[in-house]
């Protein structure tokens, strides 16, 4: 029994320290839930590549996974027209300055912003990295921030063991890159960087997701 005991605590210092380690949504977007914005404005995406469709491609995907939260989104389609018309296109030139004229504008509490930096085509797949970052539209406070490293991979698998086999999925996965529309590596970083964002006002977790355990703020993944 005696030689058990050290065993047990020693046990349950890991444990400890485990959970320790472990941050909540509550603890990592302190800032979203003091603001607690329901109306959200996304801006057209900084781009900062080569690519010059991935502004326009991540910009019509942002707004999904963000209603799906619970947050009310501002028609992209209606926002173009309205930035294009009074000359707000390019997010860059307002990233830094005071948000209060598209709170008074469109009635937005918060004005999603995000900066490409990376969109390539890399081996049989597309290479991204975006950074996300919400303000609020009242105090022009960084609410939420993250980034995603997300790798796309388009290469088809048959499961085959053949040369044949192997000379076609070679062929397939060519044909899969230069013809998959980039939307799906947009909708997939669009997806990861939101799904761990606090629930807004129109989910029934609103404000119920406090203890949830956070992900990390910078993501680094491969998905299919």
């Amino acid at each position: 029994m005696k030689k058990l005991f050290p065993i047990v605590v020693f046990a349950a210092i890991l444990c400890s320290c485990g959970t320790a380690s472990q941050v909540t949504r509550e603890s990592q977007y302190a800032a979203m839930y003091n603001d607690m914005p329901v109306t959200i404005l996304v801006m057209p995406p900084i781009n900062n590549t080569s690519h010059v469709e991935a502004k326009d491609l991540l910009y019509t995907s942002i707004s999904r996974p963000l209603a799906e939260a619970g947050y009310y989104v501002i028609s992209p389609l209606l926002a173009m027209d309205v930035l294009k018309a009074e000359s707000a296109y390019d997010a860059e030139l307002f990233i830094d300055k005071p948000l209060t004229l598209f709170r008074d504008y469109f009635g937005a509490d918060a004005v999603v912003f995000s900066q490409i930096d990376d969109w390539t085509k890399k081996g049989f797949g597309i290479e991204t990295k975006i950074r996300y970052i919400i303000k609020s539209a009242a105090s022009g406070e960084i609410i939420f921030d993250r980034s995603c490293d997300l790798y796309l991979d388009l290469q088809v698998n048959s499961g085959s063991n053949s040369a044949l086999a192997a000379l076609v999925e070679l062929a397939a996965s060519a044909i899969v890159t230069a013809t998959t529309d980039h939307i799906v590596a947009a909708r997939k970083a669009n997806y990861f960087i939101f799904r761990d964002i606090p629930r807004g006002k129109y989910s029934p977790l609103y404000m119920q997701d406090k203890e949830v355990i956070a992900e990390k703020k910078d993501i680094r993944a491969t998905v299919k």
